[in-house]
């Protein structure tokens, strides 16, 4: 081997090594879309406020089960990368109760994460989960208790209520993969850093159920998966 082929060899090692002495990992790839309706969307129900309205009827409260945007994006939708192995890392995620509504509506998070379960309003409210994996809770959350803390700790998707204010329903959303999205008003959805390789890449809607796609995924490259939702049946 000349001097050259020597000096290219060396080079190639110290860039799969890395300065560190550790093996270097590529970026990995994006995964991008938007989750659509199928078909002309059902108007929005006004929702009729019967309690405490000094505090609840300040705006107007519409139902949140389906929200269709002006370009038929679907929001609050969770986009998740079906077996994409990634480090798990939980986190400290909040939940606000504010105008008598849940924000976020949806809210998605590692499974192992804290949700603080924030009180705004200053009302009596009240948290009632309803899930088959985590433990079910169901407890009050007057004015001067301002947070509740609660670990979920495994994977599932899990309803949540408030028993005092019957219009109030939100979900949360524990993921066993890090790589996830929840789409914003417009359907639109980002995935970052997804590692090389072939996954089905699954959405969730409260109303609307799941859908699957397919999806490769290359290092430095984006992948775009869109969705066409519409109602089961």
């Amino acid at each position: 081997m000349n001097k050259l082929s020597i000096f290219v060899a060396s080079c190639v090692a110290v860039a799969a090594i890395g300065l560190t002495g550790y093996p270097v990992f590529a970026a990995g790839g994006t995964i991008s879309g938007t989750v659509k309706y199928d078909g002309t969307p059902p108007a929005r129900k006004k929702v009729d406020v019967t309690k405490d309205k000094d505090v609840c009827a300040v705006t107007p409260h519409y139902e949140e089960d389906l929200i269709v945007g002006k370009n038929g994006g679907i929001a609050n939708a969770v986009v998740t990368v079906k077996g994409a192995k990634g480090e798990l890392k939980p986190e400290q995620v909040s939940f606000d109760q504010k105008g008598c509504d849940y924000i976020p509506h949806v809210l998605a998070f590692p499974a192992g994460s804290t949700v603080d379960i924030i009180n705004s309003d200053g009302i009596l409210h009240n948290i009632h989960t309803y899930s088959k994996v985590n433990p079910s809770f169901n407890m009050a959350q007057p004015s001067f208790k301002k947070e509740i803390k609660e670990v979920i700790a495994k994977p599932e998707v899990i309803h949540v209520t408030c028993d005092a204010h019957g219009w109030m329903n939100g979900w949360w959303v524990a993921t066993d993969t890090p790589y996830y999205a929840v789409t914003d008003a417009e359907g639109k959805y980002t995935i970052k850093d997804v590692p090389p390789g072939d996954y089905t890449v699954q959405v969730w809607q409260e109303k609307l159920g799941t859908e699957d796609q397919k999806a490769g995924v290359k290092d430095g490259a984006t992948t775009i998966t869109d969705f066409t939702m519409k109602p089961k049946g």
